[in-house]
């Protein structure tokens, strides 16, 4: 969490909220985020009287469009951003204050100081890591069926791991690979190399069809996550897999199972979600 609803709905909100507004001031109480440039004065310097013209998103990452500059940030497991007045009191965990010229505050919160801050020169922030080995995301105009067909025939992982790989295809996390399988009927211990044409093209119909319903509803509140202006997302009402063990499948009846793949629970239905066959 938050994944590429939520991250979603936080850009929608925050461009409601920040845009055209001035930076005058950066406060920065974990110096860590900052991982580009990794001296927070130059961060800082890179930033200050720069105006936010648009906030893109590109897969999980946040981009805001400065004048010159690029800020991209990932918000990770816990990561929030709010606008309060400049007299409000910090909440705890705020570890990062951008002030703006008309005193209003963009602030970045995070309990566990997972997320990361680079600051880019505009035009290269997509061939430098974190965004140059990032895959294309199922929302995205230009995402391929077909590159995402020969990375998955390929491999011989499990596709629970395939669908959390961000080189691979982006923007899904736990949730959504767990939401998606259980639309396409896919089981998530099949093999990549086992799965059929057929199959590869549900999973990314599926991966669609979810994150579109997610982002509708404003992404999944399981925890922690509210967007910028302090709402809960409504996507948990509609998951079907994720955190429904025990519970009756909604299309069969079979009680939903949790299994550990690579340390994450996963979620499935062993009636709807039968393995595939080895070809």
């Amino acid at each position: 969490m938050p994944e590429l609803p939520e991250v979603e709905t936080i850009r929608q909100t925050l461009k409601q909220l920040v845009i055209g507004k001035e930076i005058k001031e950066i406060m920065i109480h974990w110096p860590k985020i900052i991982q580009e440039p990794n001296d927070t004065e130059h961060f800082k310097q890179l930033l200050i009287g720069q105006e936010i013209l648009d906030i893109r998103r590109k897969g999980k990452f946040l981009l805001f469009d400065l004048n010159h500059h690029v800020l991209v940030s990932h918000l990770r497991m816990e990561g929030k951003y709010g606008v309060h007045p400049k007299a409000e009191e910090l909440l705890p965990h705020t570890h990062v204050i951008f002030q703006f010229t008309d005193d209003s505050e963009l602030r970045y919160r995070d309990v566990r100081k997972f997320g990361t801050m680079h600051v880019f020169e505009k035009g290269t922030e997509d061939f430098i890591k974190p965004l140059s080995q990032l895959a294309k995301d199922p929302l995205e105009k230009d995402f391929s069926k077909g590159t995402f067909k020969e990375k998955v025939i390929k491999s011989t992982r499990v596709i629970k791991n395939i669908l959390l790989d961000q080189t691979v295809i982006a923007g899904l996390g736990n949730i959504y690979v767990d939401e998606t399988l259980f639309l396409a009927k896919v089981h998530p211990l099949t093999k990549g190399i086992d799965l059929s044409d057929a199959q590869i093209e549900k999973i990314v119909d599926s991966a669609t069809i979810t994150l579109k319903k997610a982002v509708q509803e404003g992404g999944t509140t399981i925890r922690s996550y509210v967007n910028s202006q302090g709402q809960i997302g409504m996507f948990q009402q509609q998951l079907h897999a994720y955190g429904q063990e025990g519970k009756a499948c909604n299309d069969c009846s079979t009680a939903i199972e949790k299994i550990k793949v690579s340390g994450r629970g996963t979620h499935y239905c062993p009636t709807c979600q039968e393995i595939a066959p080895i070809r």
